[in-house]
């Protein structure tokens, strides 16, 4: 691949189905993302199209969401069907990320944008492959069970929209995962899962991460045209989100990574009641 752009290794991860080949690829793309700029001959970022949909492989099958089996987590089948849902929002978090990174190439962005989102790529690679590990030592698969189909739905809306991205996946869905991981986690510690809380905790400590990035991108953005962030968030997530932004809210880690609480709140009240996307996490 000599001369090969960031949006082409973006696309090879988006247009591989299987989920264990899609994150090895991604693992391999960010480490040469990562070694040229240490080496200080950074690859180009360059264009090639992403295509509308990731490509996925044949299990699981897709449902609508009202379809999905609701998961009772008090029995070891409902811990393996959380972890099935878990892992499949990893594997779709993979193509957001490296999605946002080839389907906004037209938006001239400073290279710090890419190493957040190639590093977020590259987390959220290890976190499919941590609760994929977990789901085959309890004598399941990824695959197994059905998944939710309108997984994709927020990257769709917001396929023309960088700014509207941002907002939807990282500042609402993602920081969605701060407020929900913790009640997982202790519902697999007292359960004796070990390797699925473990799992669960690595990745509850690197989303503040993502969600962070989300945050100082979206206001990069809001500085460098002149628009008020919060005013300009509210605008997005009334266009783009499709329900509730539901407390409770882990405000402590949502600080953490920069998001205030009169980002979020005023949304929650003004649409208090209304049916939701279902959770991203």
């Amino acid at each position: 691949m000599t001369g090969v752009t960031l949006a082409e290794l973006a696309v090879e991860v988006l247009t591989t189905a299987d989920g264990r080949e899609k994150t090895a690829i991604s693992h391999r793309n960010a480490a040469r993302w990562r070694e040229a700029r240490a080496a200080g001959a950074p690859l180009a970022i360059g264009a090639a199209p992403p295509p509308p949909r990731p490509a996925r492989p044949a299990r699981p099958d897709l449902l609508p969401p009202r379809d999905v089996p609701r998961r009772r987590p008090g029995s070891p089948h409902g811990r393996i069907a959380l972890l099935h849902a878990l892992a499949h929002i990893e594997l779709n978090a993979v193509d957001l990320h490296w999605d946002i990174i080839a389907r906004f190439t037209d938006v001239p962005m400073p290279p710090g944008f890419y190493d957040d989102w190639v590093k977020s790529a590259d987390e959220e690679s290890k976190h499919f492959n941590l609760l994929c590990d977990c789901l085959e030592a309890m004598g399941s698969h990824y695959g197994a069970l059905p998944a939710h189909a309108g997984m994709w739905r927020a990257a769709e809306d917001t396929a023309e929209d960088l700014m509207g991205r941002l907002a939807v996946v990282p500042m609402v869905l993602e920081a969605r995962g701060l407020d929900v991981t913790p009640g997982m986690i202790e519902i697999f510690d007292k359960a004796g899962e070990g390797a699925a809380t473990a799992a669960l905790r690595t990745i509850y400590a690197e989303e503040v991460g993502h969600v962070a990035y989300g945050v100082k991108w979206f206001n990069w953005l809001c500085g460098r045209d002149g628009l008020d962030p919060k005013d300009e968030f509210h605008a997005l997530v009334r266009r783009y989100f499709r329900g509730a932004l539901k407390p409770p809210f882990n405000e402590e880690k949502r600080a953490e990574a920069g998001l205030p609480p009169d980002f979020y709140w005023p949304l929650a009240d003004e649409v208090e009641g209304a049916a939701g996307t279902a959770a991203f996490r």
